[in-house]
């Protein structure tokens, strides 16, 4: 029996934190309310309470980057990931788009990050461009990108979206920060970029009308991968700050090593617990005092919806510049405090934490931010598959 056309192939691969897999979930669930049949691939390891919906799951042979540098790709077990390998991976991939035969080829930053599937990446775009029925081909991409500094990589993406791309879904406000402000080099391909606002875990009229911030101290670090570092000044700084007497539960994520874990926790005093990635997180911000993290998009996301004053320290491993621009636009407006990520010690991280109790409401800022970009998603991912099943000229 002929297996029955998806709607949608999404791709997404996380190497490092779980950032990219947390949002690509949310668009999943979307596609699936919005009546799509959503083939979710993930090529990175499997994440505890995976939620895609209603949305058909399935999972590559896991990859995972060996250090914050991204240039070596490792399997479960820390093995490289070699030829052999990348032709499995490729050949699942070239399989599963010849039997969903999809109307949307969805995937998640390629080709303006995760460059290193060009080995599985470009035959299925190869593939998917030859088809009898051309899918529509869509990059779901997050507000801001990474500033790109090796000789040739943004003319390679100009390329890649000019020859492959139909849409590029941008998941932010452009009133906030455009994708000029990250990747200058738009010109080409402007007429293929749709905002379509911020993708939110929960909107903030789903979350209480009267959040009480008089709970604990949370520090997170995403998925945790680089977490140590802001546990251990977290622990530090606790006793030096006018929040040294409340509850601070620290979210370590599951890619922090088990000894790491185990070594940290041996830290912990009375009223600090650590603990792994939660999944309710944005109801314990919701009620925290006090939100101390990375500034990925989904956390920044979740700060801005529950109102809770945060201190901010970005990601900046190996020139990664994404989060410094996110959490620089926060302080501009005063919603955030940030301590950069080579300045940071017991003593910044308590000065940072009284200045950010002091801060302006994050939610002043968030009611001026579209906050549809699930929804939007969404309709716009319907409209490209009923385009392509119209048979409409692309």
């Amino acid at each position: 029996m002929p297996t029955e056309a998806a709607d949608v192939l999404f791709y997404v691969q996380h190497l490092l934190g779980i950032g990219h897999l947390r949002r690509a979930c949310i668009l999943a669930r979307a596609m699936d309310r919005a009546g799509l049949r959503v083939v979710f691939v993930s090529g990175g390891l499997p994440v505890p309470e995976t939620d895609v919906g209603g949305c058909e799951f399935v999972q590559l042979p896991p990859l995972r980057t060996l250090d914050e540098s991204f240039s070596t790709l490792v399997d479960e077990t820390g093995r490289e990931l070699d030829d052999r390998g990348k032709a499995a991976r490729r050949d699942i991939l070239l399989e599963l788009l010849a039997k969903h035969k999809p109307r949307v080829l969805l995937f998640e930053m390629f080709p303006f990050g995760r460059r290193q599937m060009r080995f599985e990446l470009m035959p299925l775009l190869d593939a998917a461009k030859a088809s009898a029925r051309r899918p529509q081909i869509i990059c779901s991409l997050r507000d801001v990108l990474t500033t790109h500094k090796k000789p040739g990589k943004t003319e390679w993406i100009i390329k890649a979206v000019e020859d492959y791309f139909d849409q590029v879904l941008v998941h932010g406000d452009p009133e906030f920060v455009p994708l000029e402000r990250s990747f200058p080099a738009i010109e080409s391909f402007r007429d293929k970029i749709r905002y379509t606002g911020y993708v939110l875990e929960a909107a903030p009229n789903a979350l209480p009308s009267r959040q009480r911030h008089d709970g604990e101290v949370i520090v997170s670090a995403g998925g945790g991968a680089v977490a140590a570092p802001l546990i251990e000044a977290a622990l530090a700084a606790r006793p030096m700050t006018s929040l040294s007497g409340v509850p601070w539960r620290l979210l370590a994520g599951p890619n922090l090593a088990e000894e790491t874990f185990n070594r940290l926790q041996s830290h912990c005093s009375e009223g600090v617990v650590l603990e792994r990635a939660r999944p309710d997180f944005t109801e314990l911000l919701s009620h925290a005092r006090l939100s101390i993290s990375q500034a990925g998009y989904n956390t920044v996301m979740d700060i801005l919806a529950t109102s809770v004053p945060a201190v901010l320290v970005p990601f900046a491993a190996t020139q990664q510049t994404e989060q410094a621009l996110r959490a620089q636009l926060l302080a501009e407006r005063g919603v955030a405090t940030v301590i950069r990520e080579d300045r940071l010690n017991a003593e910044s991280l308590a000065a940072g934490i009284e200045d950010a109790l002091l801060a302006s409401d994050p939610a002043d800022l968030l009611h001026h931010l579209d906050t549809s970009g699930a929804e939007r998603s969404a309709a716009l991912v319907r409209a490209a598959a009923q385009k392509q099943s119209a048979g409409s000229p692309l």
